[in-house]
């Protein structure tokens, strides 16, 4: 007994002490699961922005931003003709009530078009206090989660403030909260306790050898008596009479309601935003250099816009890489998918209006490696896929590139 009882005593004194150790919530959302190449080269996010980061219970937040449908869409990737965007939240912790796409609302999926410019706004209300990770995303069919953008959110207040109250068709209000639940619960037992009653029925004999034995003697036939022949009739007809009387019920107590929406969304891409033709971007070629974590990138700009143009940033699977030599790009210095030094030029003079010039564009950054964006080149689409931003100084403007490139590895 003394040598059984002292293991014993261990691994209870041994779970006890490691209890009292803090053990850190979650802070993310499997954004960085998928392949680098369905991460960079599908859906590529900018200008993602929150209305606030800080409110209380029942308070409305919302987020909005636009994406890019890349044109260099991954061979092995679905095309996107059925796709849903979400927010995703550690549990409950939002409810959405509004959501537009192009300015449109709408509550189904939608066919995405590769090269498509979108812009999307979704407007949720807070339902439990707390610090939570938040990220917008895009469910892609038989593709998976696209993560946009995340943040941190703070949502304050008391949970049994919340309210989730809507008026129906026919004028009635009710709390989403509570409405049904009962009725829910009555039906789940009901229908849980039928199967269990069925199930019961048949393991009350003995089962397997006994079984085994009558079929191997051929008395198949009298394993199934008449009773079990009569309670199987009875079931077979019960129940589909029950659940067709039922559902005329409801459908007489509620004669306005409707049906879940099965449909697909058409919203057209709005004028193109990216690779709108003033300043033409073409990859010539990608090297990724393991050692040091750097992307040296080799582009042809052609600027057909009518003032100078200089290259600001490079965005890639939400990290963003800043040119630190040009003032006026948006920097927002301590967040973390933001590299202020990330991005040197080898000639940062402005291109004028009219040239046509080859740069080479280091890309330098342990982003690469935290955001595993490095495993691109162990995949079996090596390929790159971002979009690159570039500026004019003296008329404010901005253009985007979506530009892509097979990836070289290089190893010293």
């Amino acid at each position: 007994m003394k040598s059984l009882f002292k293991p014993w005593l261990l691994a209870v004194l041994c779970i006890n002490v490691l209890s009292i150790f803090a053990v850190p919530t979650a802070q993310a959302h499997g954004e960085k699961a998928l392949e680098p190449f369905i991460r960079m080269r599908t859906i590529q996010w900018y200008d993602v922005q929150w209305s606030t980061q800080k409110f209380n219970v029942n308070d409305e937040v919302s987020v909005s931003g636009k994406f890019h449908v890349a044109e260099d869409w991954p061979i092995s990737v679905p095309k996107p003709e059925a796709s849903f965007l979400n927010i995703s939240t550690p549990g409950p912790v939002l409810i959405r009530t509004e959501r537009y796409l192009n300015g449109k609302p709408w509550t189904n999926s939608v066919a995405l078009e590769p090269g498509g410019d979108y812009e999307f706004k979704v407007v949720m209300k807070g339902r439990l206090p707390g610090h939570y990770h938040i990220h917008p995303f895009f469910n892609l069919k038989d593709a998976g989660q696209v993560m946009g953008p995340g943040v941190w959110l703070d949502i304050g207040g008391d949970p049994a403030d919340f309210s989730n109250t809507i008026q129906t068709i026919n004028g009635e209000m009710i709390d989403m909260e509570s409405f049904g639940f009962a009725n829910g619960v009555f039906w789940h037992l009901f229908w849980g306790a039928l199967a269990a009653a069925w199930l019961l029925w048949w393991v009350r004999r003995p089962l397997f050898i006994s079984r085994y034995r009558m079929l191997d003697a051929g008395l198949e036939l009298e394993l199934i008596t008449a009773q079990d022949k009569t309670i199987a009739k009875a079931v077979l007809v019960g129940v589909p009479v029950l659940v067709l009387a039922l559902n005329a019920v409801t459908a007489n107590q509620y004669p306005d309601a409707i049906p879940l929406q099965a449909g697909l969304d058409r919203i057209l891409p709005l004028p193109a935003q990216v690779n709108a033709g003033l300043v033409n971007v073409d990859t010539l070629k990608a090297e990724y250099n393991v050692a040091q974590r750097a992307m040296l990138l080799q582009f042809s700009i052609d600027n057909r816009s009518q003032g100078a143009v200089r290259i600001g940033q490079f965005s890639s699977s939400n990290v963003h890489f800043m040119n630190a030599d040009l003032a006026n790009v948006n920097s927002k210095p301590g967040k973390d998918d933001v590299s202020n030094n990330g991005l040197s030029l080898d000639n940062d003079t402005p291109i004028a209006p009219g040239e046509q010039r080859t740069v080479t564009v280091e890309v330098r950054d342990a982003a690469w490696e935290s955001e595993k964006l490095d495993g691109l080149i162990k995949d079996a689409d090596s390929r790159l896929g971002g979009l690159l931003f570039l500026y004019d100084d003296v008329m404010g403007k901005r253009y985007i590139s979506s530009i892509s490139a097979a990836v070289i590895p290089k190893f010293n």
